[in-house]
């Protein structure tokens, strides 16, 4: 089964998710400039929201370059020092084909893993005590002037195949089937295949349903210890901002999921359960101390379909306009919707579940109508049996 999530959510004065210079993203759609949030941004705000919505800690993932400070760490309280445990890790994470910048310590890539992979680290690193330790004087001998105590910063990240059996306790590391985030937004490890992971869910970029141009405010600030005599700011500058109705959209295979997570049918249902609210609750973190944009989503569509997958952003590809974002933005996305499945057919579709904050739900089946987030939530998974 397919769950589908279509949101309407209305930020005021906010920089929810900015560019490389500052500014809120945007996209050009439909021949306008509209306001955006990568997806990658929404999928952080509601992976934060996993343990509130269900999940266990020790069933979310982290992401993380600091496998090797995770396992020091874990030796470090069983006992060995820091000094033996640091060269000891660094060989064992090359041996496992883990590439590592020796100079940071930090491994090549960002890896999406459980939490207890330091721990499996730790522990890997200790049961091959000897040959690690080993490896990694032999290598500190090879290297030029490599007792003297500088860093080699013409040191190439040497990759080391691992044989079957290393290979094996890479994969004991980065299982992930009790891991909750990499069974529903997957794991690609671009020069290792292995460890790669299907993700079941698909997340869009959200854009705005109208045009928008972002605009700056100008702030000064003034030293509260400055003499009376004295005026004038003693700090200026600019930030930038946009205020946006975004449509959000998001799907989950729950047959993935349930292969992802090896067929624990209590961990799949409260995954699901966890997914829906999550991002039903998501709100990103850009900006929000200066902003507070903490509004909730105010329109409502889910779908369980047996297959496919409708991104309904094209109720939008005309930029909505008038006084009412709103009111505009949610009567165009169902009559949309109802377009779609009128042309296309609905003997797929299983479920819908639409809802409003004001209780207006237009070009809508009264019972296709639900009256709250609860209500939302138990129709869409009561179907999938999640």
């Amino acid at each position: 089964m397919i769950i589908e999530l279509h949101l309407l959510q209305s930020f005021p004065v906010s920089n929810l998710n900015r560019d490389d210079v500052g500014q809120p993203k945007t996209a050009t759609f439909g021949g306008h400039t509209r306001g955006r949030i990568s997806s990658q941004c929404l999928k952080r705000a509601a992976r934060q929201l996993f343990e509130e919505h269900g999940l266990e800690r020790g069933e979310t993932a982290v992401r993380t370059k600091r496998l090797l400070e995770q396992a020091v760490t874990v030796l470090a309280d069983q006992g060995r020092t820091r000094d033996e445990a640091v060269p000891v890790v660094t060989a064992g994470l090359e041996q496992l084909g883990f590439g590592l910048d020796p100079n940071k310590g930090l491994t090549e890539y960002l890896w999406f893993v459980g939490r207890q992979a330091g721990a499996q680290l730790a522990d890997f690193c200790d049961h091959n005590w000897d040959s690690l330790a080993r490896m990694a004087v032999s290598k500190d001998a090879a290297k030029p002037g490599g007792k003297d105590g500088k860093k080699d910063t013409a040191a190439k990240r040497v990759k080391i195949k691992p044989d079957q059996k290393t290979l094996a306790e890479a994969r004991r590391i980065l299982d992930a089937r009790r891991v909750a985030d990499v069974a529903l937004f997957g794991r690609m490890i671009a020069d290792n295949k292995d460890f790669n992971v299907d993700a079941a869910s698909q997340v869009a970029h959200a854009i705005s349903t109208h045009a928008v141009t972002n605009e700056f405010d100008f702030y000064t600030a003034v030293d509260d210890l400055k003499p009376e005599a004295e005026s004038g700011a003693d700090m200026i500058g600019t930030v930038d901002f946009n205020s946006a109705c975004y449509y959000r959209y998001a799907n989950l295979d729950t047959t993935r999921l349930a292969a992802n997570l090896d067929g624990d049918a209590d961990l799949v249902a409260r995954s699901a359960k966890a997914w829906l609210q999550s991002f039903i609750h998501a709100v990103p973190s850009g900006k929000q101390n200066s902003m507070a944009a903490r509004t909730m989503p105010e329109t409502l569509l889910g779908v369980v379909r047996e297959h496919g997958a409708w991104n309904l952003a094209n109720a939008f590809l005309r930029p909505v306009a008038g006084p009412d974002l709103m009111a505009e933005s949610t009567a165009q996305l169902f009559q949309h919707f109802g377009q779609l499945r009128r042309f296309y057919g609905a003997t797929h579709i299983h479920t819908v579940a639409a809802a409003s904050v004001t209780g207006t739900v237009p070009h809508t089946d009264t019972a296709d109508t639900v009256s709250s987030v609860d209500e939302f939530v138990t129709r869409l998974l009561a179907t999938t049996g999640a």
